[in-house]
């Protein structure tokens, strides 16, 4: 009964630290309500207001991706994704304040309603009021904003994570949808397209479940389960695409001159920089959230401090320390070479102790030469020398150099283009049993460094 209660807790704990959703089951009918907002609506809110509102016609803006609602048997004549873009786009326009949007995409409703009030207007000022006003002409668009949703990609990325043991178990799934809109803007007077806008938005959806299953008794059994599944709405992250692509254009224009903001120059300004830097990292972001980052500079120095285990033959083996000095070289995205001079301590304690000397050559591959973090590994040749005399360690006494290889692994982080960041760790195999002075058994000594450094990259 104790395990069956530990796993009643741990279940309880799960459910309750990860899916807060099965606490609040929809178990009754709800009231309509106002539309949320996406994570795009507020920041389109915010800007400032426009110098001179635009009319704008938006004729159509539609799914492009012909895509139909896939089920486990195949698909269903369901569209994939909504096919109100139009009435989104054209919601957007108006919440931003800086375009006045004039119908057009049922353009025949609207010209048949004028037709209607026209020929009652003329009966009218015929028979009974000579002074009614005409029907005032239609508004007309200096801009026609057109485009669509033009991709729409499934399972971009899918993964999870579960275990069961004696029965009790639990697992997380998640996957990763994307839509892709499109959003330019044609001048009317001449037909130029004054620009082009292009967002992407992913979808996410997740489930977590928990079971148990378990013979409490002779021919009693107890089985349990519980989950819940989240999914982002489709049309939610549409909505949240055009309206970035909407506060893009706006901002993209303000570049471009073609309209202003009330503040004048001093606001646009303002808002082009935090555009620039907000699409310089979106634009770096690689798939998996990844940050791309230019390597321009070919050279760099690094300076690192660790430590050093020996791996001898004396039963002792302490840390000691480690203090290196670097220079590295490209040649291309993912090779550098790299020299390196290093000066170390050997600890066995009591049994030996003493201070030395490599110099490295290594040939280095950057698996992610373009990410914010970036592993890399490598391998080379050395020599190392003892710089003092292990019978006192205050006297200066080099001793016979011995040659070396070593390889290892490390991790780098870039804080910017010029400064990195990085981690490693390196096992040393030296081509002696001397090392330290002691020769037992057959196997050469070998040791491990490891540490932090700090990289800076330049140009010659």
């Amino acid at each position: 009964m104790k395990i069956f209660f530990r796993t009643i807790s741990l279940i309880g704990v799960l459910l309750f630290s990860s899916c807060g959703a099965f606490f609040n089951p929809p178990l009754y009918q709800e009231a309509s309500r106002t539309g949320e907002f996406s994570k795009s609506t507020q920041p389109l809110l915010d800007l400032p207001q426009a110098a001179q509102p635009l009319e704008v016609a938006v004729y159509n803006f539609s799914d492009q991706t012909g895509q139909y609602k896939a089920v486990e048997s195949g698909s269903t004549f369901s569209t994939a994704i909504s096919q109100g873009g139009t009435t989104m786009l054209i919601k957007a326009l108006e919440d931003s304040g800086w375009f006045i949007p004039i119908e057009r995409e049922n353009l025949s409703n609207l010209s048949t309603e004028r037709n209607i009030i026209r020929n009652t207007k003329k009966e009218y000022i015929k028979n009974l009021n000579p002074d009614e006003p005409p029907l005032p002409p239609l508004l007309y668009a200096g801009l026609i904003l057109e485009g669509g949703v033009i991709s729409y990609d499934t399972n971009i990325i899918t993964g999870g994570i579960g275990a069961r043991y004696f029965g009790v178990g639990g697992s997380a799934k998640y996957r990763q949808d994307r839509i892709t809109v499109y959003l330019r803007a044609v001048s009317t007077s001449n037909g130029e397209i004054l620009k082009t806008v292009y967002v992407s938005k992913t979808i996410l959806s997740q489930a977590i479940d928990a079971s148990f299953f378990r013979f409490v008794k002779f021919q009693k059994l107890l089985e349990a389960e519980t989950g819940v599944t989240q999914n982002e709405p489709v049309q939610i992250a549409m909505k949240d695409a055009i309206e970035k692509a909407v506060r893009d254009l706006i901002i993209e224009g303000i570049q471009k001159q073609f309209w202003s903001s009330q503040g004048g120059k001093e606001v646009n300004d303002q808002l082009v920089t935090d555009y620039l830097a907000e699409k310089e990292k979106d634009e770096s972001t690689l798939l998996f959230d990844r940050l791309q980052v230019g390597r321009e500079a070919q050279n760099a120095l690094s300076i690192s401090l660790g430590g050093n285990l020996p791996d001898n033959d004396y039963s002792t083996q302490d840390v000691g320390f480690l203090a290196r000095l670097e220079y590295q070289r490209r040649f291309g995205r993912f090779f550098n070479a790299n020299l390196k001079a290093s000066v170390f301590r050997i600890d066995n304690g009591r049994q030996y102790r003493n201070v030395f000397a490599s110099a490295d050559i290594n040939g280095e591959f950057a698996l992610l030469p373009n990410d914010k973090f970036t592993p890399f590994i490598y391998a080379g040749s050395g020599v190392i020398i003892a710089l003092l005399d292990p019978r006192n360690e205050n006297v200066f006494d080099t001793g016979e150099p011995f040659f070396k290889v070593q390889y290892g692994v490390g991790l780098e982080y870039y804080i910017s283009k010029k400064i990195g960041v990085k981690l490693f760790g390196e096992h040393n195999l030296v081509f002696t049993d001397k090392l330290e002075k002691a020769v037992q058994g057959k196997r050469n000594d070998f040791y491990y460094n490891f540490g932090l450094g700090l990289n800076y990259y330049f140009k010659l």
